[in-house]
C-alpha cells in the first residue's frame, strides 16, 4: 500500500520533547549548484526544509529547484504533522533549519500561538494557494489539501446484496453492524480529522452519534496503516471490514496495475478537509532561500509532482490531476471544516468527549 498514508497516520504528540534530538534524521541532497534563474553568478549555499516524513518531491523535482535557483535543499524530518509542529513549537526562535513544510490545519493555530514563523507573503500564492490560505495570516502559505473520509469496498455490498452506506447516519444503521474500522482520534492524524468532521456537520449531536457508533461494534485501531491495511476488506490485506476511515485520494491507490478500476470508493458527503502549508521558520539563517523554496513549491512542476508522490491535491490552478484521480479520486464539493482556532479551542476537550462517547 502507498507509504505515504502510512507516514501520516500517526500523530502522537509528547508533551516534552528534547530539543537536543531535534537534528537527528537530517538528509542533504547532492545536487550541484548552478547559475539562479535570473541570470549572473552562480549562487551557492543551502536552504534547510524541515518537514514531516511523508515529504517526498522526487529527486529530479528538487534538482530542478537547484538549477533554478543555485540552492542545494537539506531535510531534516520529523515523523508526522502532529510531532513536527510540537517540535518547531519547541524551537520557535532558535528552529533547526530556515523553511517549514507541513504543518496542517488541525496544527497551525498551535504553531502560530508559538511565534514559529515569520511573515512572508508569496507572489506565486495569487494563483490558487490564497484560497487555501488562513483569512489574514501572512506567515503561513497553502501548498495542498487532502480530504479525509469514509471509504467503501465497494465488491463486499454487492456481494452481501448490501446497500453501499452514504452518510455518517449510515454508519449506525444496525444493518451495518460491526462493519465500520476507525482510527482513535488521539493517536491518528486521520481519526482525528473524522471526529472533526463529525462535529463540523453535527455540533449539537456528534456524541450521541459517535455513542450509538459504538453500540454499532465500531473497531478503533490506534494508526491508518492497521484500519487500513489490516481491518479493511477493500485493501491488499483483505481484512473483515468493509468501511474504514480513509482519504478521498485512496482509491486512486487501488487501481490495477492493468488500469482496473479500483473495487473501493470514498464517499464524498463524510469528507474533513486538512489544508498543508510551508511557512519561513523565524530565526532561519537563509531566509532569501526559504522564500525561494516556498515559491518553488507553488510552481507547476512541483505541484504536478504532488499527487502521485505525497497523495495530495495541488492548490495552484490549472496543475492537471494524474488520470486515475481525475476519474477515481475526485474533489469532494463540500467538504466539512473548522478554523484552526476553532480545533485549538475546542480539542481537548472534544477529545476527552469523545473518549466518553465510547466508553473508554
Amino acid at each position: 500500500m502507498i507509504t505515504a498514508f502510512a507516514r501520516r497516520a500517526a500523530i502522537a504528540v509528547p508533551a516534552v520533547l528534547a530539543a537536543g534530538a531535534l537534528l537527528a534524521g537530517c538528509s542533504t541532497s547532492t545536487a550541484p549548484s548552478s547559475p539562479s534563474a535570473s541570470g549572473g553568478a552562480p549562487v551557492t549555499g543551502t536552504v534547510t526544509l524541515v518537514t514531516h516524513d511523508s515529504f517526498h518531491l522526487p529527486d529530479d523535482v528538487l534538482a530542478a529547484f537547484t538549477k533554478q535557483t543555485g540552492l542545494k535543499v537539506d531535510t531534516v524530518e520529523f515523523g508526522d504533522a502532529g510531532t513536527l509542529a510540537t517540535k518547531l513549537s519547541l524551537t520557535a526562535g532558535s528552529p533547526p533549519g530556515d523553511v517549514s513544510f507541513g504543518v496542517d490545519n488541525t496544527f497551525a493555530s498551535r504553531t502560530l500561538q508559538a511565534g514559529v514563523f515569520q511573515a512572508y507573503a508569496s507572489p506565486a500564492a495569487a494563483n490558487g494557494a490564497s484560497t487555501f490560505g488562513l483569512p489574514g495570516e501572512k506567515r503561513l502559505t497553502a501548498v495542498d489539501y487532502g480530504d479525509v473520509c469514509l471509504n467503501i469496498d465497494t465488491r463486499y455490498f454487492s456481494e452481501k446484496k448490501l446497500p453501499e452506506p452514504r452518510s455518517y447516519d449510515d454508519l449506525v444503521d444496525p444493518k451495518y453492524r460491526g462493519l465500520t474500522v476507525v482510527e482513535d482520534p488521539s493517536t491518528a492524524s486521520p481519526g482525528l480529522a473524522f471526529l472533526l468532521g463529525t462535529i463540523a456537520t453535527d455540533p449539537n449531536g456528534w456524541q450521541n452519534w459517535w455513542r450509538r457508533l459504538a453500540a454499532n461494534d465500531v473497531s478503533v485501531t490506534s494508526d491508518w496503516n492497521t484500519a487500513y491495511s489490516s481491518e479493511f476488506s477493500g485493501s491488499s490485506g483483505k481484512g473483515p471490514r468493509p468501511i474504514v476511515v480513509s482519504y478521498a485520494s485512496s482509491p486512486a491507490a487501488e487501481v490495477g496495475k492493468d488500469g482496473s478500476a479500483p473495487a473501493t470508493k470514498a464517499l464524498l458527503d463524510t469528507c474533513f478537509r486538512q489544508v498543508e502549508y510551508a511557512g519561513v521558520l523565524r530565526g532561519a539563517k537563509n531566509v532569501a532561500g526559504a522564500q525561494k523554496f516556498i515559491d518553488f513549491l507553488l510552481s507547476r512542476q512541483a505541484q504536478a509532482a504532488m499527487p502521485d508522490s505525497m497523495y495530495v491535491y495541488p492548490v495552484t490552478r490549472g496543475v492537471q490531476l494524474p488520470s486515475a484521480w481525475a476519474k477515481y479520486a475526485p474533489v469532494p464539493d463540500k467538504p466539512a471544516s473548522l478554523t484552526p482556532q476553532q480545533i485549538a479551542d475546542g480539542r481537548d476537550g472534544w477529545l476527552r468527549a469523545w473518549r466518553q462517547a465510547l466508553g473508554r
